[in-house]
Parts: structure tokens; C-alpha cells; sequence
């Protein structure tokens, strides 16, 4: 009987991680651009962001099988993560795993998991952002168009 009981501060946990990845989306699809910068030539490389977290980030790259080299375990990279077209906050992320991912368009793209280097002082400045980023998720609510709005 006791395996039926809906334990509702795990549940309320998972509603507010899946609000917080639907916010994550928005904001990185409409909102934020996000560049690779590979130390070899010092190149910037567009890649999409899926998913950020305290410890670290999903991203990924478009990837071809035949010609594209993967990112070792333990590499560290840069991250640009732009908030303007030209004003971004620098991030050094360890890789932690990659694997190919394909799209439901049928494309194919190496997705990385990463941790964060937070000894950066630019972390602080990203910290507070994923901070916001939880406390949206937690905070927020949807508007259903059942709401007024007080004016004073």
C-alpha cells in the first residue's frame, strides 16, 4: 500500500527540473549564442546549447563520421557564452563524455558533457545566471490568460 503513496517533494522537484530545461531551450534557441573556441588555431565554432546544470553543460556539434575528430575525455575547451552579439562571458568546461546524437531531422551531431572549471573568476558572473535559472523554473508560473494585472 505504502509504494502507491506520491511523494510530493520528489514531484515537485521533477516538475521544476523539467521547467527549468523548457526555460533552458527558449533562452538558448531565441536568446543566447554560444561559440567553441578550439586552441589549435584559436577558430570560434558555432554549437548549440542543450542543457545547462551548477556542474557543468550539454552542448553539441554537428558531426560527420568520416571527417570530424571527437573531443577526448578530460580535454579542456573554451566556451563563449554571448548574452549580446559582441559581449560574452568566457567559461572553461572539462569534457567529460561525448556521443553521437541524431536529431529527429535525421542529422547527426556529437553531444558533449562538461563540467565547469569554477576556479574562473567569469564563472561567478555564469553562476548567477544558472542560479536565475533555477529559481525561474521554481518561481514561475504560466500564463493562462486567467490572471489580471493590477496597476497602481
Amino acid at each position: 500500500m505504502t509504494e502507491k503513496l506520491l511523494d510530493f517533494v520528489e514531484k515537485r522537484k521533477e516538475n521544476i527540473e523539467e521547467k527549468r530545461r523548457s526555460f533552458e531551450r527558449v533562452m538558448f534557441t531565441n536568446f543566447l549564442g554560444c561559440y567553441t573556441v578550439l586552441d589549435q588555431e584559436g577558430t570560434h565554432y558555432p554549437v548549440r546549447l542543450v542543457d545547462f546544470s551548477r556542474e557543468g553543460c550539454l552542448f553539441q556539434i554537428p558531426w560527420n563520421i568520416k571527417g570530424d575528430k571527437k573531443f577526448e575525455e578530460g580535454k579542456e575547451i573554451t566556451l563563449r557564452i554571448y548574452f549580446t552579439k559582441t559581449q560574452y562571458i568566457p567559461v572553461i568546461v572539462q569534457v567529460k563524455y561525448g556521443q553521437e546524437y541524431i536529431e529527429k531531422d535525421r542529422q547527426t551531431y556529437m553531444r558533449y558533457g562538461c563540467e565547469f572549471d569554477t576556479s574562473m573568476p567569469s564563472f561567478e558572473a555564469l553562476q548567477a545566471f544558472i542560479e536565475f535559472m533555477y529559481k525561474f523554473a521554481e518561481h514561475s508560473t504560466t500564463d493562462r490568460g486567467d490572471s489580471r494585472v493590477f496597476f497602481l
